[in-house]
């Protein structure tokens, strides 16, 4: 279990980097919900509907990992408190 806290700890730069990005525009928040819930279920054509819409390809990635590293830390926070 000490290794996991070490872990942790490490997720500080992470926590600090997700939450001081900016909102993302109400447009991208259908695609970033689909990331959240359910990533496996992204396709080709939600990225191409977000590029037609006006947004670069290096808007979604950021927008993209931002919410895939608060997700991810979500669950370590899940998984932390229900072992203690």
């Amino acid at each position: 279990m000490g290794s996991l806290r070490a872990v942790a700890g490490s997720f500080e730069e992470l926590r600090a980097l997700e939450s001081a990005a900016p909102e993302p525009p109400a447009e991208l928040l259908p695609y970033l919900e689909k990331v959240r819930t359910g990533a496996y279920a992204v396709t080709d054509a939600d990225v191409e509907g977000l590029t037609q819409a006006g947004f670069s390809e290096d808007e979604i990635f950021e927008a993209t990992v931002t919410v895939a590293i608060a997700q991810g830390l979500r669950r370590f926070d899940a998984a932390m408190a229900a072992i203690g």
